[in-house]
Order: C-alpha cells, then sequence, then structure tokens
C-alpha cells in the first residue's frame, strides 16, 4: 500500500513540488476541439461533425465528446442549432475569449509537438529526396496529376483529400515502406486529433506554392532542392500552430 510522505519528507511540499495535474479525456477532447476552431478546420457558421463521428475520429466514448462540447457551449465557442439542420455550429470569439480559448490547447503539449515536427521534416526531407532519386515515368505521372488535382480543390474538405493524394504520390516514389508507415505516423502524432495542414487562407497560398515547387524538383530529379522544399513545407504547418498559440 502506498503512503503519503509528510511534509518533510521527499514527496512533501518543501521539496519544491507541487501537485500535478493529470487533463481528464474531456479537457484532451475539448482542447483538441478548441485548436481545430483556431486552425481554422472548422470556421465560423460551420457545423461540427456529430458526437458519433468525433467519437470515432478521437478514439474517445460519446458521453466524452458530448462533456467536451458542453464546454465549449458554455465558454462561448459553439451554439447548438435545432431542426433538420440541426447540431452544434462553431460561434465567432469575443476578442478575450480568443486569446484564452486558441492559446490554451497548445502549451501543455508544444514540447513534445515541437520535436515531432523536428523529426517530421527529416523524414518528409529524406522521402522527398528519395522520390528524385527513384521516381520513374509512372511516378512522374501520378505525381503530376496529384498537383493539377490539388490546385483545382477550391473547399477545404477537397484540398485537404488532395493534399494527402499528392503526399501519397510522392511517398510511393521513393519506393521505401518503412518511410511511408513512418510517416503517416507522424501526422497522426501531430494532428491534434484532426488535420492540421493549412488548407485556408494565406498559409493554403503559401502551401500551394510549396507543392509546385516540391513536385517541380522532384520531376527534375533534383535531391536537394526536393529535401530543402519538403522540410519548409513542414515548418509551414509548425509556424501556423506557433502563430495560433500566439493569438
Amino acid at each position: 500500500m502506498h503512503h503519503e510522505e509528510g511534509p518533510t519528507g521527499r514527496g512533501g511540499a518543501s521539496g519544491g513540488l507541487g501537485p500535478v495535474r493529470v487533463a481528464s479525456a474531456v479537457d484532451e477532447v475539448a482542447d483538441r476541439l478548441l485548436t481545430a476552431i483556431a486552425l481554422g478546420e472548422f470556421s465560423v457558421g460551420e457545423r461540427l461533425p456529430t458526437e458519433r463521428e468525433l467519437a470515432l475520429t478521437l478514439k474517445v466514448s460519446r458521453p466524452t465528446v458530448r462533456a467536451a462540447i458542453a464546454r465549449l457551449r458554455e465558454i462561448g465557442r459553439l451554439e447548438v442549432v435545432r431542426g433538420r439542420r440541426g447540431g452544434h455550429y462553431v460561434r465567432a470569439a469575443r476578442p478575450v475569449e480568443s486569446a484564452s480559448a486558441t492559446q490554451r490547447p497548445l502549451p501543455p503539449r508544444w514540447e513534445r509537438t515541437t520535436v515531432l515536427f523536428d523529426t517530421r521534416g527529416l523524414i518528409e526531407s529524406l522521402i522527398a529526396r528519395t522520390a528524385a532519386e527513384r521516381r520513374d515515368p509512372t511516378d512522374i505521372e501520378a505525381i503530376t496529376a496529384a498537383l493539377e488535382a490539388y490546385a483545382a480543390a477550391a473547399e477545404p474538405t477537397q484540398i485537404r483529400r488532395a493534399d494527402a493524394a499528392l503526399h501519397h504520390a510522392i511517398t510511393r516514389a521513393a519506393k521505401n515502406e518503412p518511410l511511408a508507415v513512418y510517416s503517416h505516423q507522424l501526422l497522426q502524432d501531430t494532428d491534434a486529433g484532426f488535420p492540421v495542414e493549412p488548407h485556408r487562407g494565406g498559409p493554403a497560398q503559401r502551401a500551394l506554392r510549396d507543392h509546385r515547387e516540391l513536385v517541380d524538383a522532384i520531376v527534375e530529379g533534383d535531391p536537394d532542392r526536393a529535401a530543402t522544399v519538403a522540410r519548409r513545407h513542414v515548418a509551414l504547418t509548425e509556424r501556423t500552430l506557433r502563430e495560433t498559440r500566439a493569438g
């Protein structure tokens, strides 16, 4: 049986240690939803996915999602709409709410996220370099077609799918399955439960420029330039998160 030590023991306050707060599943889901809203994955006036869909995405129970949504309603970030088009819709935050709500999700896990982005940058630059070295005519055709689809996509969902298809085509051109697995896992580890690639606004335009330069480097067989662009592209997502954290 565990016994708490008194104030003079190693576990006491005199050692400079305070209580450690372990976030609950509800805390985590609420934070992830706030992060997704702050990053524009769910824009003002947009309806959230259903409780069931969110539970499947985040791999938590529906009661946990329900409690997290209730928390966002309490701080004024969501409103309930009844009727055929009913559900939970994103509300615009007031200035004071915006500063606190968008900054809260990121700091607790920011150090780990920074390391993961660094690792992801290394992996993605290696994939791009290898793709530029190993691509064949079939790969070039697939990558070029994927870039055209990405450039033509208009809605965030379409852009998201086209982005994934383009990166998948580049990864396939590298012809190394473990690299593909590592890339997928790192993306999952950094996405806060939702896709966080820049699919809206100014960052989306910068992402399109990166994609075009990346595809050019791979098609032309320029490994150094491909690696540099890929690393810069990953840094764009990290920078978007940092700007969100800063409010």
